[in-house]
């Protein structure tokens, strides 16, 4: 029989067990941030209608998307976790309870170039709060104190929530003339990537802007400074386009309420540069990036959008939403050794070593450790002592439960802590409380280094 190499396909991630650990880790402090603001968790479905996802996924959306046939059916693979959601709620808006608000977290497809820290499958963390009707602006406000709370939790410590609005920019556009505003949206949405001269360029000639037209848009997202400053320079340019005074209006309210919802004035900041090259969003827009790693880009983004769902129904949705690219924060974390290893990866807290033929005092001892909520291996393979300890050692489990001849006589069991290398004879129950305290003592570890 010819042998087929293993192989895994180029921008799909697979883990070491420990570090798959580690992966979900994160994924439960997520769940936990999210859960504390009161979003409940939703899962839809990996494969829609074709129709559905492309209904209004922004000019990119179709090239990325994995599409393909079934009989007569045409679908395609989510590429992200929002349109979903729009579809989930417009099938669902007469018995949902409005505002809305959901997380997360799920696989997504994307037929895109896999490249370093680009990835064809990976994870979102997403959030969104849906209204019925209208959604009030201080749900927008609420977002970054997110974001805060889940980074931190996390471990991570240096980093700023950009923030813009779109009516900002669409209006200051009305003023300059522009007449493709979600071409030059997408445009200076590449300005990290491309820098200044690149994206001028690409103004007058993908967009259509004059010389001077272009200058006028760069000099306007140029505009940097403390959040006071940059806040009295759109004050400025009040009453040209009530679009952009909107936008500086919701801006403006934004800013006043995020250090009350918990986030540090060094931690945010207006950049005017951020579009979100989506076309759905409509308002608030935010991107997440890290001090020491600007290169790295957004590790979260997301912001408002009025019309998500207008394609699936004629009833008002509107919503504000993040998602974190989680699969891409991994990596590179992981990649610029950021991930803590003292993190308790082991799969059990506890191994439990038979000695002796007999194994119902060894199995009834594991049962009793499980029914305390201790993670417990039975180790039945009959190997050398030696072969036993590597396994508990390369794996990292915390202690190992000795049962032989003289803990069966003496209804108890020798406890050996791997990393002291203490050992004991205690009961049962006993070897259950010693075990949990010890295990509480070294909880709390983050999953990325300070």
């Amino acid at each position: 029989m010819e042998r087929i190499r293993p192989r895994t396909l180029s921008g799909f991630m697979e883990l070491s067990p420990a570090r798959q650990a580690l992966f979900d880790r994160m994924v439960d402090s997520l769940r936990r941030t999210y859960s504390l603001y009161g979003f409940t968790a939703l899962d839809t479905p990996l494969i829609e209608s074709s129709e559905i996802l492309l209904a209004k996924g922004g000019g990119e959306t179709e090239k990325q998307i994995y599409r393909f046939t079934k009989g007569d059916s045409d679908l395609s693979l989510r590429f992200d976790l929002t349109v979903p959601l729009a579809k989930y709620v417009a099938m669902r808006a007469g018995e949902l309870t409005f505002p809305f608000r959901r997380f997360q977290i799920g696989k997504v497809y994307r037929g895109e170039r896999a490249q370093r820290g680009r990835f064809r499958e990976f994870y979102q963390a997403d959030i969104d709060v849906i209204g019925d009707g209208t959604l009030d602006i201080m749900n927008e406000a609420e977002i970054p104190s997110i974001i805060y709370r889940a980074f931190t939790a996390l471990g991570l410590e240096g980093f700023t929530i950009r923030v813009n609005n779109r009516k900002v920019l669409n209006g200051f556009f009305e003023t300059v003339g522009v007449e493709r505003p979600a071409d030059v949206m997408r445009t200076i949405d590449k300005l990290d990537k491309i820098g200044p001269e690149k994206t001028a360029a690409l103004l007058e000639s993908d967009c259509g802007l004059s010389a001077e037209q272009a200058a006028r848009v760069m000099a306007f997202i140029g505009s940097t400074g403390d959040k006071a400053s940059v806040l009295a320079a759109l004050d400025a340019l009040r009453g040209q386009s009530a679009t952009f005074d909107e936008g500086a209006d919701e801006l403006t309210t934004l800013i006043k309420y995020m250090a009350d919802f918990g986030v540090p004035d060094d931690h945010f900041a207006i950049d005017l540069t951020i579009a979100r090259g989506l076309d759905y969003y409509t308002g608030t827009v935010y991107e997440t990036t890290m001090w020491s790693h600007p290169e790295i880009g957004s590790i979260c983004s997301g912001g408002r959008y009025d019309d998500l769902a207008g394609y699936y129904t004629d009833r008002k949705l509107p919503g504000v939403g993040i998602s974190i690219g989680l699969t891409r924060l991994f990596y590179v974390l992981d990649e610029q050794g950021l991930l803590n290893d003292e993190v308790k990866t082991a799969p059990a807290d506890a191994l439990v070593l038979p000695m002796t033929d007999d194994l119902s005092f060894a199995l009834r001892a594991a049962t009793a450790l499980r029914g305390e909520g201790i993670r417990t291996q039975v180790y039945t393979e009959k190997k050398k002592m030696k072969a036993r300890m590597t396994y508990a050692d390369r794996l990292g489990i915390p202690f190992v439960v000795f049962v032989g001849e003289d803990e069966i006589a003496s209804g108890k069991l020798a406890v050996k802590n791997m990393v002291s290398g203490e050992q004991v004879s205690l009961a049962p129950d006993e070897a259950a409380g010693f075990i949990k305290n010890a295990l509480a003592a070294g909880e709390g570890a983050r999953c990325i280094k300070e």
